[in-house]
């Protein structure tokens, strides 16, 4: 999927999860931040193409390893212990970029180094993703004027 697809669906849960968190602002810069993190080993992403991301993606291909739930749970396991405040938002969106690549025809390898993979039917930027980025959107929109007003 599309970064902005993942942005769209973080943001979804971002507003629903909100008022639970304490540290508000902290939450929101890391889920959003946790989002792009997963496609660092795509040289062809917005966070992949930078210099410092071409030396992890001698080590990986895209969709391995870095696109896995065992990847996921190890690094929040870390966070949990180490850096407890950014723990969740990193799960959140860290975790719903991998649900979400999920449903796309390439799919990921949930539990890696388990060769199977899971996918769906969803063309990266074709015609159901455009239709899942518009209705998150107009959804966000509606939650954000529901706080405001």
């Amino acid at each position: 999927m599309f970064l902005k697809t993942h942005l769209a669906i973080t943001l979804f849960f971002v507003l629903l999860l909100i008022n639970s968190v304490e540290d508000k602002l902290v939450f929101v810069l890391v889920a959003v931040i946790a989002t792009y993190l997963p496609d660092i080993d795509s040289r062809f992403s917005s966070i992949g193409h930078r210099k410092i991301a071409r030396v992890l993606q001698w080590f990986t291909k895209h969709r391995g390893i870095i696109h896995s739930f065992s990847f996921l749970l190890l690094i929040t396991l870390f966070l949990v212990l180490f850096f407890p405040i950014i723990s969740l938002g990193f799960f959140l969106g860290y975790g719903l970029h991998l649900l979400a690549d999920s449903f796309t025809k390439d799919g990921i390898r949930p539990f890696y180094p388990w060769k199977k993979r899971i996918y769906g039917r969803i063309r990266t930027g074709g015609r159901v993703e455009i239709i899942v980025l518009v209705l998150f959107l107009i959804v966000d929109v509606g939650l954000i004027l529901a706080r405001v007003f």
